[in-house]
């Protein structure tokens, strides 16, 4: 976990006073202080426009430093970390926070994976921290350089900084920034396979996030002793760690959700009652012609003649435009009522299953049957996890069609993305005993939208584990034959599927599906969102499969061409 902290959060009173002396000095005092508020409030685009303004308007070196340390935040705020680091690299040494300049370009390099560059930043600042008048928080600086030799293997080194780096915040009893750190240090001794070292620091991490409000902090902590637990072969003890897990993370997801569906519920509101004050308009501006029309009609017979005829004609379209939109919303009820009615069957199915197998699951503890038992709460995890995802994708399809999702396309990383949704999936493989494999080259990079890519990824892993068989293996590869996209394909022997299968389930359009091999109803829903996110992303979908042998999802995303 990378520890990148606003560096002016432990010393915001020196930024201030500096800042105001600035105000008291300068003409341009107005556009300073509208600069700092969206530099605060972190409205990313305003604060490179007006930066961008102040520029184009002053010569002062003061003023310019300010303007390009600004804009480095914004591009950084917006991840385009190349046009931060050229903004931060304009910034004279004069300028009194430099040393702040310093720490955030190792921190920008950091995230770019780039940690010997990063190190060249970060070991200067470190030697000379005590000479320098406005300082960084020394406990991030000395976890930065910390992370920089963990990822480079240098275990010696990396273990001495992020100990100093821990023992600091505890001083400091900066709670937050202590547990990320315990969980550093853990994966630390994990990597070199330091079990007995490892799980303490995982301890300590646990039991400091059960003192803190943060659910993520909370979920992560309560995950690694899953982990934990599960390697050490005590699935009891696992169990209640994954349950207290799923209990976090549906506080953070429920939270979302209410919030996403009270901002779509005000948006409808809004946009209802906007349309109704459209249409009273619409009717006024009709009864007050219609009115003008009639007391002139004894002079004026052939103006109302035409102005009855333009009327007509007017009436003619908005009734043709509101059937266009009759048939459009009875499309979309349809879509609706079919879409609740296969959720509701699947959901009753997922809790009735829950009800008989945890029956089963009392009766099992009673009788002490332990086998049993495991085979049980595996099956409990999931039927849970199966109606997590078809809730959550239902959400994300609401989302979708209401327009409300926001793709910001990027350079992604495919290795890395893989490499992370690999680490949330590990207990599903181990649990049908399947072999994973990602054997895609690091630092391919292809241009998407990293949150939506994510959803994708996890939606086709989630069918390639449901239909593979015990045993069996899923391989995520490239094929690079193309040169404009990156083909990254999801392979797995499982059960497979016929032409006819395989033809419905690429139709556009297609929202609910009933796959030929598969048991029990399915939606098709977590498909379709796939189909329509790689088209938001700009690219293309396909699918290979042969029955009883295997199945290939293959996805077509943009080549990222760096400019240099």
């Amino acid at each position: 976990m990378l520890l990148i902290t606003n560096i002016f959060a432990q010393n915001k009173n020196d930024f201030d006073k500096e800042f105001i002396q600035i105000f008291k000095t300068n003409k341009n005092t107005k556009i300073l202080e509208v600069i700092y508020e969206y530099y605060k409030k972190k409205e990313w685009d305003s604060l490179l426009i007006y930066s961008d303004r102040l520029l184009k308007t002053t010569k002062n070196e003061k003023l310019n430093n300010l303007a390009h340390y600004f804009r480095g935040h914004g591009f950084r705020g917006k991840s385009l970390f190349k046009e931060s680091l050229a903004e931060y690299q304009l910034i004279s040494s004069k300028f009194p926070f430099y040393s702040y300049v310093e720490c955030t370009i190792g921190e920008t390099l950091l995230l770019q994976n780039e940690y010997t560059k990063a190190l060249q930043s970060f070991i200067p600042l470190e030697k000379r921290y005590n000479t320098i008048k406005y300082r960084p928080i020394k406990s991030v600086l000395l976890h930065n350089i910390g992370l920089c030799y963990f990822h480079l293997k240098e275990f010696e080194k990396a273990e001495n900084y992020l100990l100093k780096g821990a023992a600091l915040q505890k001083k400091e009893n900066d709670t937050l920034l202590l547990i990320s750190s315990y969980m550093d240090i853990a994966n630390l001794y994990y990597e070199q396979y330091k079990d007995n070292q490892a799980i303490p620091y995982f301890q300590k991490a646990y039991a400091l996030s059960q003192k803190i409000k943060n659910f993520e902090i909370k979920q992560n902590a309560a995950l690694n002793m899953a982990v934990v637990e599960e390697n050490r072969k005590d699935l009891t003890k696992a169990m209640l760690y994954r349950k207290e897990y799923d209990t976090w993370k549906d506080s953070v997801n429920n939270q979302n959700k209410i919030w996403a569906v009270a901002e779509t519920e005000k948006k409808y509101a809004i946009s209802q009652k906007q349309k109704e004050i459209q249409l009273l308009e619409s009717e006024n501006k009709v009864k007050v012609s219609q009115r003008n029309g009639f007391v002139a009609s004894s002079i004026l017979f052939l103006l109302l003649f035409g102005t009855a005829f333009y009327f007509y004609n007017q009436k003619s379209k908005t009734n043709k435009i509101i059937e266009a939109q009759k048939e459009d919303l009875d499309a979309l009820n349809a879509t609706k009522d079919k879409l609740f009615s296969i959720v509701s069957h699947d959901l009753r199915s997922s809790v009735n299953m829950l009800k008989v197998t945890n029956t089963k699951l009392l009766k099992d503890i009673a009788n002490r049957d332990y086998d049993a038992l495991d085979k049980i709460v595996h099956k409990n995890a999931a039927i849970t996890n199966s109606t997590f995802n078809l809730l959550e994708n239902l959400l994300h399809w609401a989302t979708l069609q209401t327009q409300q999702l926001y793709f910001h396309i990027e350079s992604v990383d495919l290795y890395s993305v893989i490499q992370q949704i690999e680490y949330n999936y590990k207990p599903l493989f181990e649990n049908k005993n399947l072999v994973f494999t990602n054997t895609i080259p690091k630092a391919t990079l292809a241009l998407a939208d990293l949150n939506s890519l994510k959803i994708i990824l996890r939606n086709l892993l989630d069918n390639a584990i449901k239909f593979s068989n015990e045993n069996g293996t899923i391989s995520v590869y490239i094929d690079d034959k193309n040169d404009a996209f990156h083909y990254l394909i999801i392979e797995d022997t499982g059960i497979g599927m016929d032409e006819e299968t395989r033809t419905n389930l690429l139709k556009e359009g297609n929202l609910l599906n009933k796959k030929k091999n598969q048991k029990g109803i399915g939606t098709g829903l977590g498909l379709q969102l796939c189909k329509s996110m790689i088209q938001k992303n700009n690219g293309v979908f396909t699918i290979e499969s042969i029955e009883n042998i295997g199945t290939k999802m293959i996805i077509g995303l943009p080549k990222y061409k760096s400019n240099g």
